[in-house]
């Protein structure tokens, strides 16, 4: 059985969640699955990139953004891959071109085409779990490009639909997905299933749970997407046919 799950900036935010996050994965190798998983960048991580950037260069070109900003997503990798090790598994980290995933070459919003090569298998074949650092891939020119707001859902789900998963996991700061925002209005009410269409509707009104991109792509696929909290331990929300 082949299951991805991506983690988000807030689960990643320091040593100690990181390290939660790494004994969920490998608990899942302990009972016989493969893993993928898909890492954010830490916590503000890509803010303060960007402010950085912007004291610099204020109109800085998008091709050198997406070269800047992806060293973020590469940075959890790393970290993850040597958390995974420290419990005990082998692990590899691949940057999203290394694991051989195309986009188009629209910097700062590309859209992912494909999935090149077997990187990706070879390293599962081999026992390694496999960390994928998010929001990037190559473009033609073979330009690092980022895949936007978000993008690291959609790595997630491309993975998951290319590699033919059993699911898609989305662990965020969040136990499900809610009929509203569950931080402002104390009555929302979580679905224990939703369909994608559903799904993009709420994303249309402001939901901000999963990447609409990652929706789209999931129902192309017929992955399902199961949204849970890195914290709780709680049921999330199934999303799905």
């Amino acid at each position: 059985m082949l299951i991805v799950q991506k983690y988000g900036g807030s689960s990643l935010a320091d040593a100690p969640r990181l390290l939660s996050a790494a004994r969920r994965v490998t608990g899942l190798a302990q009972q016989g699955a493969q893993v993928v998983v898909v890492v954010s960048a830490q916590g503000d991580t890509t803010d303060d990139l960007i402010a950085a950037a912007r004291q610099v260069n204020p109109r800085g070109s998008a091709r050198e953004m997406d070269a800047y900003l992806a060293a973020g997503e590469q940075l959890s990798a790393g970290l993850m891959a040597m958390a995974i090790g420290a419990l005990g598994y082998p692990a590899v980290s691949l940057t999203g071109w290394q694991a051989g995933l195309r986009t188009d070459g629209i910097h700062g919003n590309a859209r992912i085409l494909g999935l090149e090569g077997d990187r990706i298998r070879r390293e599962l074949d081999q026992g390694k779990i496999v960390v994928v650092a998010g929001f990037q891939g190559l473009g033609p020119g073979e330009d690092v490009t980022t895949l936007g707001r978000g993008g690291s859902d959609t790595t997630a789900v491309a993975l998951a639909a290319f590699l033919k998963a059993q699911v898609c996991q989305i662990f965020t700061d969040v136990d499900g997905v809610y009929d509203r925002d569950p931080r402002r209005y104390p009555d929302a009410t979580r679905f224990g299933r939703i369909s994608y269409e559903k799904m993009l509707r709420l994303i249309e009104n402001g939901a901000q749970v999963l990447h609409d991109r990652s929706v789209e792509l999931a129902r192309e696929y017929m992955i399902p997407v199961e949204v849970l909290s890195s914290f709780t331990g709680a049921p999330g929300t199934i999303v799905g046919p």
